[in-house]
């Protein structure tokens, strides 16, 4: 069979009414829709189905539900005999690629992500930290220009994700950020785009929120992974669950190493780099590193038995 990897989506990729298809169409992702509304003890289907928007968005209730539908069509892969070979995920798709490797169960990464949400909620004061986006500017002269604001401004302001050619997201304090605005736009930055979020995720200012998390992830078990998974804090494999657990800890207020972790799955020996869950933001950062790779971007039942289809081809 052909050998695939499987990349997860992060926060930023729902859009109400996710996994509703996949829910209409499959008793089995209707079960694991309805067990993970039990371990969660509030109506999380719903809020997916149904919205409002404002309720899908917030932290806890976005984390969740992505990892939900990752999860159903991973599972759905699986029933057809179709596994990745490796795997990895975008910030929070760190943890629905542990779930396909299954170095965690899909109920406890649920209830996990779900108390990840709320510490990031609640790590800095709300409308006090930002992220943005930062078009066209080489990494070495935004970094030199990010150390020049934090020496003015006594701000924090630091490199959140590293996401492909051109495009790095920063996070720190909204005094910050707004100064990075206009900073980076002279600097050379064909664009710089202030994020909706609701906090300065992958910046020191998370490291309030690394304790709890530590202890959440603790709590429950976990097993050495099946296939490797590259992590986003290092952009290198892991298996071992010691390690796995250490860098999702330190994921928290570290840079997400994205670019690096395509450019090591393009040179691998694949057929294709597939995008499960919702949303097709993964596979737009992919077709930047390369234009040319083979991919897919599986959200729903159609796309689902198209991919299906293809593994399956002689």
């Amino acid at each position: 069979m052909k050998k695939a990897a499987f990349i997860y989506p992060g926060q930023g990729s729902q859009t109400v009414g996710m996994g509703k298809d996949l829910y209409d169409n499959f008793d089995q992702v209707k079960s694991l829709f309805n067990e993970a509304n039990e371990h969660l003890g509030f109506d999380l289907t719903s809020i997916m189905f149904e919205g409002p928007e404002q309720e899908l968005t917030k932290t806890e209730h976005t984390q969740p539900a992505l990892l939900l539908v990752s999860a159903a069509i991973t599972a759905l892969l699986e029933e057809q005999g179709i596994k990745p070979v490796v795997t990895s995920g975008h910030s929070l798709g760190e943890y629905s690629a542990l779930v396909a490797a299954h170095a965690l169960k899909v109920e406890d990464a649920v209830r996990l992500v779900n108390q990840r949400g709320k510490l990031m909620e609640h790590a800095y004061p709300a409308g006090k930290g930002a992220m943005a986006a930062v078009l066209g500017l080489d990494q070495e002269v935004l970094q030199a220009a990010l150390e020049d604001i934090q020496k003015d401004s006594k701000e924090i302001v630091e490199v959140a994700n590293l996401n492909c050619p051109g495009q790095i997201v920063i996070s720190g304090t909204r005094a910050a950020i707004d100064l990075a605005v206009e900073r980076l736009k002279e600097a050379g930055a064909k664009r710089v785009l202030p994020l909706s979020v609701s906090g300065p995720f992958h910046s020191s200012l998370m490291k309030p929120a690394a304790e709890d998390l530590q202890t959440a992830i603790d709590e429950l078990t976990w097993s050495d992974a099946e296939i490797p998974v590259y992590a986003n804090v290092t952009a290198e494999k892991v298996t071992d669950q010691q390690q796995i657990k250490q860098l999702l800890v330190e994921q928290l207020y570290s840079p997400v190493r994205f670019q690096e972790i395509l450019e090591q799955l393009l040179a691998e020996d694949l057929d294709a780099i597939v995008e499960v869950g919702s949303g097709k933001v993964l596979t737009g950062l992919v077709k930047k590193v390369n234009r040319r790779a083979t991919t897919f971007s599986v959200q729903d039942a159609p796309s689902l038995q198209a991919f299906i289809d293809w593994m399956k081809e002689e």
